[in-house]
């Protein structure tokens, strides 16, 4: 079953980290790469820094608050690779698709994310348990 959209790349991989700081140095240090932006993104109560690595990124995901789901997911799970976020033109067909589908939306309409990005969830349910982004750059 073809879903009608395609994902262009993978835009990141979505890591949950107790501390970017920590984490960083593995990236930058031992691997040889550089962190391009730290961002805080309220609304998700994620602290999130931007390693690129080719023509994608790896994502560093800090809570900023113990209810955060970067929080709860660290707690469940442990740190670890938290999502997997594929890059769409236009997030709100895709969406559409997905439903059409009968893939379970976290988000049923796009939000903010960091980098300026739009953004929606994918239940993990309907993804052979990962936690699926959809990601739409301007």
């Amino acid at each position: 079953m073809v879903l009608g959209f395609a994902a262009s790349r993978l835009d990141h991989v979505g890591i949950a980290v107790r501390s970017i700081d920590e984490a960083s140095r593995l990236y930058v240090d031992i691997l040889g790469l550089k962190v391009h932006g730290v961002e805080v993104v309220p609304e998700q109560k994620v602290k999130v820094a931007f390693i690129p690595v080719g023509d994608s990124e790896i994502e560093l995901l800090e809570s900023t608050a113990p209810d955060g789901p970067v929080a709860k997911f660290i707690e469940a799970k442990g740190e670890g690779i938290q999502h997997i976020a594929l890059r769409v033109t236009d997030i709100e067909e895709a969406l559409k698709k997905c439903k059409e589908v009968g893939l379970r939306l976290i988000d049923e309409t796009p939000r903010k994310g960091a980098g300026g990005a739009r953004i929606a969830f994918v239940h993990p349910k309907g993804t052979n348990g990962v936690l699926l982004e959809l990601c739409e750059r301007g």
